[in-house]
C-alpha cells in the first residue's frame, strides 16, 4: 500500500472475544481465552512491544466471573482496555474447538445471548465514534456477522468517515457461515468491506466460499474489481500472494507439522500489520505474516506462549 496518510501507532481491533474449549485428538480439553481480532491483537502486541505503539481491543463483556477473566488475560498481553463495553445482562461468548490428527478443527459455538452482540448499542460508554481516536482499525467478518443489519450499516459509515480523516482500515473476511442469516447477506457485507479495505487480508477458501469463485485467480480479479490495491491472500502452506504487486512469497517456504491451525490467519494478520506498521514492504510483511503463523499453529490453543514466539 502506498504509506499511510498518518503514523500506526495507536491501533483498535474490534470484535469478540470469547471463552475457548480446546479438545485434542487424546481429548484432553483446555479453557483459554480467544476470538479471532483478539489473537491478532495480541500477536500484534508482543511483535509491537518495544514501540510506541500502542494495540487495545474494542469489545463488550458481561460483568460476570468469566468477563472478569477475559479482561484480565487482556491486561495480561498488555492490550488496552479502555474501550471495553461492559453489560450487566450479558455474557461472553463460549466456543469449543476439536481438532483432529490433522491439525484441521471442527468449532461448536454457544453465542446468542453475547455481550459483544451489542456492541456499539445505545445505551452504550464505548460508542462508534471512538474509533475515531485510533491511526489502525481491524476487523472481520466474523465481528460484523454477529453485529444486528442495523449496526453493520451504522459501522460501514463509521468506517467511511475514519478512512475521510485519515484513518487506515484492515479487514478480513474470515467466513463463518452459521453466524450469517443468508449468503446474499454475507457476500453484500464483505463486498462493502473489501471496497474500503486500505488493507485486505482474505484467505483464498474464505472468498471461494462465500463467493463461489472457480479458483485463485477469480478471487483476486473479482477483489481488484471492488476495489483491493493493498493486502495480502493467504493460501495456507502455498504461503501468501501479495494483493499490492502480485508477487508470491520469496525465499524458503519450509513445511511445518501442524499441531492446530485455530489461529493460522488470525496470527499471519497479525504478522503482516506489524511489518506496515513498521514501514516494511509487502514482501518483508508477508513474511513477517507467514513466519508467525508457521511458529503458532506448531501448538494447540489459539494463543502460544511468548518464548515460543
Amino acid at each position: 500500500m502506498s504509506r499511510p496518510a498518518r503514523p500506526l501507532q495507536k491501533i483498535a481491533c474490534i470484535g469478540e472475544v470469547m471463552i475457548e474449549l480446546a479438545t485434542g485428538p487424546d481429548g484432553h480439553s483446555t479453557v483459554g481465552v480467544a476470538g479471532d481480532t483478539y489473537n491478532s491483537a495480541v500477536y500484534m502486541a508482543r511483535l509491537l512491544k518495544q514501540c510506541e505503539v500502542r494495540v487495545s481491543y474494542v469489545t463488550a463483556l458481561g460483568t460476570d466471573p468469566y468477563s472478569e477473566r477475559i479482561l484480565a488475560a487482556m491486561r495480561s498481553h498488555d492490550l488496552g482496555t479502555d474501550h471495553v463495553e461492559r453489560r450487566s445482562n450479558r455474557v461472553p461468548g463460549l466456543y469449543a474447538i476439536d481438532t483432529d490428527d490433522e491439525g484441521e478443527r471442527s468449532f461448536t459455538y454457544w453465542r446468542s445471548a453475547s455481550a459483544a452482540r451489542t456492541l456499539f448499542t445505545e445505551p452504550c460508554a464505548v460508542p462508534l465514534a471512538t474509533l475515531s481516536e485510533f491511526d489502525l482499525v481491524v476487523l472481520s467478518g466474523i465481528t460484523m456477522a454477529i453485529l444486528p443489519t442495523e449496526m453493520r450499516q451504522r459501522v460501514i459509515k463509521q468506517i467511511d468517515r475514519f478512512r475521510a480523516s485519515g484513518g487506515t482500515f484492515a479487514y478480513d473476511s474470515n467466513h463463518r457461515p452459521a453466524l450469517w442469516e443468508s449468503v446474499q447477506a454475507a457476500r453484500e457485507i464483505n463486498t462493502a468491506m473489501w471496497a474500503r479495505a486500505d488493507i485486505a487480508l482474505p484467505s483464498v477458501d474464505d472468498e471461494i466460499r462465500i463467493y463461489g469463485d472457480v479458483d485463485e485467480e477469480a478471487v483476486v480479479a473479482r477483489l481488484q474489481d471492488t476495489g483491493v490495491r493493498s493486502g495480502a491472500l493467504k493460501r495456507g502452506a502455498a504461503g501468501p500472494l501479495s494483493l499490492t504487486d502480485g508477487a508470491t512469497l520469496t525465499g524458503p517456504i519450509d513445511s511445518v507439522r501442524v499441531v492446530d491451525s485455530t489461529s493460522a490467519g488470525d496470527s499471519f494478520n497479525a504478522g503482516y500489520l506489524v511489518g506496515i506498521i513498521q514501514g516494511q514492504d509487502p514482501q518483508m510483511a508477508m513474511r513477517m505474516g507467514h513466519d508467525l503463523a508457521a511458529k503458532v499453529v506448531q501448538h494447540r490453543g489459539a494463543i502460544i506462549p511468548s518464548d515460543a514466539m
